[in-house]
């Protein structure tokens, strides 16, 4: 069987198991993904930011997080998340806030530097899916997000170390 692209051919074995490489294209995907944004963050001039920060980031925004909500969403201890966000205001990405709801905690939220880190990642993720629509269409790039929008369970992006 041959698969066709506008970027390239590519030729599967007919006697391969159905989608058998599709959890080690997927890895691929997320890896080609996070390196196009750190790629275009560091662009930006944001050189001093990893991939945890980013999406320690996607948790604070848009009203913010106290660091149990970030440890949370990271899947990482409180205090691994609060090394994290210490590192961050020390960059200036974040700011520890009063928690309008709870005197015991602080909200932490994205400063402008923190917010204009973002909109690089932004830029740069729409210059990766323009990149992947260009090479295998706009439609076809539809039905993919589509797909996997049945089959990832929604705000499970988070980082492995």
């Amino acid at each position: 069987m041959t698969i066709l692209s506008s970027a390239r051919m590519a030729t599967v074995p007919e006697n391969s198991p159905p989608a058998g490489d599709l959890p080690l294209l997927l890895l691929a995907a997320a890896a080609d993904v996070t390196a196009a944004v750190e790629a275009g963050v560091r662009a930006a001039g944001f050189t001093d930011v990893r991939p945890a920060h980013g999406f320690a980031f996607v948790r604070m925004a848009p009203g913010g997080a106290t660091v149990g909500e970030i440890a949370e969403h990271l899947g990482v201890t409180k205090q691994a998340a609060s090394q994290l966000v210490d590192e961050l205001v020390t960059k200036g990405y974040a700011q520890r806030n009063p928690h309008p709801r709870d005197a015991r905690a602080k909200l932490i939220t994205l400063t402008e530097r923190g917010w204009a880190c973002t909109r690089a990642a932004d830029a740069a993720l729409a210059e990766f899916a323009g990149r992947w629509s260009g090479a295998i269409g706009p439609r076809a790039l539809g039905q993919l997000r589509d797909a996997l929008a049945l089959v990832v369970t929604p705000g499970r992006v988070r980082p492995t170390w």
